[in-house]
């Protein structure tokens, strides 16, 4: 027979209300839903139970009853996420679960007494389906586990078919285990309201005295067919144990939420940053659950009095470290604050596989993909966006022209490489390669050129129309604030080579044409200058070493 596993969390609104909020677990808090004097309390923590507030009172009973009492309005971003959580943990079990809303979760148990029974052989159990023993209820410890593991505290019931489970899973001394085909026993002596059963249905079956599930499945079906019609006998069918409806597994969302709605609108960073760490934790928590990693998190903001802000963080590479995502959190609030209040915010996490690496047993020691991923995003935070990376070169003629990729080292050498064969020796007073150290951004020079050479060659562009450059005699670097710690290039010019012509994009609306020249200063130093010939601008590009 199938076994389906109910996990349902009692006071769910007020549950998911303490997983965001764990520090007032000790107090006497109430989930309220409404506004002003006409919210009623729709769940109370254990203090304000025993001072006798119920569900259904209006806030001023509840408040004459405990003057102390901390309110909380029902946040749908708590339930939603504390939702999420509890389907993640239950699908750490089984592959097919179903939210069946308000906090309550099926599970399919099929294909998992193998690995229980083993579990509870080794724990000294047999493998009886009485409660308290057996694989079933190894399910349910495991199932509780999970879930209180996530910060959500749960009761389990384990049946042969949902609503079975599920009625189970109300009752005291969890996990409640249904015998195989018991169901009806189970169901006979509950009280009928425990159905749900529609109000013109009741209302019948009262006048008839029938109050329990039991005195229901006693009765002939065809009787109750023709005297309550569809709904009287779908609920006949479920006295006698049959499940009207079959599980539907949950498919799961593709990114992580976690949010909350404040109690107070927030307008400084640092008490914002203080619920958001904990808002990350739980992130971090679920994402490593499923051996995941956040690529990009995004920020919505509610804002007072009406009104919503978007941010979008993407990740060089994906991390779950929270001091890491906090940092970036930070930064990006800083350059880019909301301008009004915030009243709730959701942290969304877009998943990704984490880097992952081969470690060698004889090779050199591999990178480590968690450590290398935090460092990369701490760099991001610290550098800013398209700061982090590795550069790639880009076609074209231009020497500037380059690519930012993603960061991601090759795995390293099986064997250790054979060291480079040194360089031969250049010989005294001979010529030999030379490197040369670009600068970039290049250095705006101020260049005089020789004013003879430049008449000829004016006369020579006016014939060949050729646009040749004049030979430069002097250079001397612009003097600017932001160009304070670069070299400075100053002097006379004592060789000069060139031009070499540079045309690119010569189709697009800004065409690049330069004429390149190699320069020997007299007081020493080798320099790759051009002029640029829209603007006639010299630049400084690379020093020859």
């Amino acid at each position: 027979m199938p076994w389906i596993a109910c996990a349902a969390v009692p006071l769910f609104p007020l549950a998911a209300r303490l997983r965001s909020e764990p520090d007032l677990a000790d107090q006497a808090v109430v989930v309220v839903e409404g506004n002003g004097n006409a919210a009623r309390v729709v769940a109370a923590t254990r203090r304000g139970r025993r001072a006798g507030i119920a569900p259904g009172q209006t806030l001023p009973q509840a408040r004459a009853l405990l003057p102390q009492l901390v309110v909380r309005p029902r946040d749908p971003e708590c339930e939603t996420s504390a939702t999420e959580a509890l389907l993640e943990a239950a699908g750490e079990l089984s592959p097919r679960v179903e939210d069946a809303g308000e906090g309550v979760v099926f599970l399919d148990a099929e294909g998992l007494e193998r690995h229980l029974r083993a579990a509870t052989a080794a724990a000294g159990r047999d493998g009886g389906t009485a409660n308290g023993g057996g694989w079933q209820a190894a399910l349910g410890r495991a199932l509780t586990n999970a879930a209180e593991a996530v910060g959500l505290p749960v009761r389990v019931g384990v049946a042969g078919s949902k609503l079975a489970a599920r009625v189970a899973a109300a009752q005291p001394g969890s996990p409640t285990v249904v015998a195989a085909g018991g169901e009806a026993a189970f169901l006979a002596p509950l009280p009928l309201a425990d159905l749900s059963p529609e109000a013109k249905v009741a209302e019948t079956l009262e006048r008839w005295g029938i109050r329990t599930v039991g005195e229901l499945a006693r009765l002939p079906r065809a009787e109750v067919a023709s005297r309550l019609g569809e709904a009287g006998e779908a609920l006949y069918a479920v006295a006698r144990g049959r499940d009207p409806h079959p599980l539907v597994p949950w498919a799961p969302p593709p990114a992580f939420r976690e949010g909350m709605t404040l109690e107070w609108p927030i307008v400084n960073l640092e008490p914002f940053l203080f619920v958001g760490r904990a808002a990350l934790e739980r992130l971090a928590e679920r994402l490593a659950g499923r051996g995941l990693a956040c690529a990009r998190l995004d920020l919505a903001l509610r804002l007072e009095p009406d009104g919503v802000y978007e941010r979008r963080l993407d990740l060089p590479a994906p991390t779950r470290d929270v001091k890491t995502l906090l940092t970036l959190l930070r930064l990006d609030l800083e350059a880019h604050p909301p301008g009004a209040p915030v009243a709730g915010f959701t942290l969304t996490a877009h998943p990704d596989r984490p880097r992952e690496a081969q470690l060698t047993l004889f090779g050199p020691a591999a990178l480590s993909p968690d450590r290398l991923a935090t460092t990369l995003a701490r760099l991001f935070a610290l550098l800013g966006p398209n700061r982090v990376g590795s550069p790639r070169t880009v076609d074209g003629h231009r020497p500037e022209r380059w690519a930012l990729a993603p960061y991601e080292p090759p795995p390293p050498p099986e064997a250790p490489a054979e060291p480079p064969a040194a360089p031969p020796r250049r010989p005294h007073g001979g010529h030999g390669l030379l490197a040369v150290r670009v600068l970039r951004p290049p250095v705006a020079l101020e260049v005089l050129v020789d004013e003879a050479a430049a008449e000829a060659d004016a006369e020579a562009d006016a014939e060949t129309k050729a646009g040749a450059c004049a030979p430069p005699r002097s250079l001397a670097a612009v003097a600017r604030e932001e160009e304070a710690r670069r070299p400075k290039i100053e002097g006379r010019v004592r060789v000069a080579s060139g031009p070499w012509g540079l045309e690119e994009e010569w189709w697009s609306e800004q065409p690049v044409a330069r004429d390149y020249w190699d320069v020997e200063l007299a007081a020493g130093g080798l320099y790759r200058i051009y002029r640029d010939r829209a603007s006639g601008e010299w630049y400084a590009d690379g020093i020859y070493d």
